[in-house]
């Protein structure tokens, strides 16, 4: 069976004395599990010591989790099995490793994918440590500051009313989009306001038309929403109409480092068909506040999905 080997790491400000409780106790482990938010009301059982626990969800499918062995602020080992959507087991390990006053937290799996899966491998790789660095990240929030900076609000079904835009498409790379998204935003935001305020018809957004995390590749549209397209733009820019459609929403406030969780969020409901994903619509983020000047914790970030 194809093996599997994933190790991701983060850097927190505190001690491990101080971390080392949000790992061994499972009565902890809701509040930042980078699964779990998909589902909130999905059935979860912890032993009264917390050293076990099991899950069953529409979404999150259903499995058990219990401490192996720990070394009190260095180690813990898990034995981790899968029930659904399909039946595995693996091994997961946190490392703490503590320097002066901080502490390097790893978390790692040692897995086998079904013979069925095996053409999956790179991707279930690329994902679920993707999967860990969001529960690494919710996990440094917590232990810093006490709680995860970021909530999530499942909008469900609505409509998307669609609109002239004008905007920069640009293809690049997956692991640099942070970086390319912001030079892009402070290209075209200055643009709109000088040349087209007083058009301006909603809240800024990006279009995903290829996104591939495995592949490092995507291609993007950041957009302004405007009553009418200009004639005479320049030729850095584009314009184009957005159909109106039904869309499956989810929403964050809090910081924008958090915002792979709505979008694990709503691969996952559209994996567990809680919404029929309607082909030709390219997945958006909507923009409801700005950075410049709003307060992390009050930044609004909405993922619209095309929904039948």
């Amino acid at each position: 069976m194809p093996q599997m080997n994933i190790k991701k790491s983060i850097v927190i400000d505190k001690a491990a004395s101080e971390i080392f409780p949000l790992l061994n106790d499972f009565h902890n482990w809701r509040s930042w599990s980078p699964w779990l938010i998909a589902e909130p009301e999905a059935q979860v059982n912890v032993a009264g010591d917390g050293k076990s626990y099991n899950w069953e969800g529409k979404v999150v499918g259903a499995g058990e989790m219990e401490v192996n062995t720990e070394q009190e602020n260095k180690h813990i080992a898990y034995d981790l099995t899968f029930l659904k959507p399909w039946k595995s087991t693996a091994k997961t390990y946190f490392d703490l490793k503590e320097k002066d006053g901080r502490t390097e937290l790893s978390w790692s799996m040692e897995s086998s994918l079904p013979f069925f899966l095996f053409f999956g491998k790179k991707s279930m790789e690329t994902y679920i440590g993707m999967d860990y660095e969001r529960g690494l990240n919710m996990l440094k929030d917590i232990a810093e500051n006490g709680k995860v900076n970021a909530t999530l609000s499942f909008n469900g079904i609505k409509e998307f009313q669609g609109g002239k835009y004008i905007g920069i498409k640009r293809a690049g790379s997956f692991s640099a989009l942070g970086k390319t998204m912001t030079e892009d935003f402070e290209k075209l935001m200055p643009y709109v306001y000088q040349n087209y305020r007083q058009e301006i018809n909603g809240h800024a957004f990006s279009i995903y038309h290829k996104f591939d995390a495995v592949k490092d590749k995507v291609v993007y549209t950041v957009g302004v929403p405007l009553k009418n397209i200009p004639e005479n733009m320049t030729a850095d820019f584009i314009s184009g109409v957005l159909k109106p459609s039904k869309v499956h929403s989810v929403s964050q406030q809090g910081a924008y480092k958090h915002i792979g969780n709505i979008w694990s969020v709503q691969m996952a409901h559209q994996r567990a068909k809680s919404f029929k994903m309607k082909r030709g619509f390219h997945p958006m983020e909507i923009y409801h506040n700005s950075p410049k000047d709003t307060p992390e914790n009050e930044l609004i970030t909405e993922v619209i999905f095309g929904a039948k």
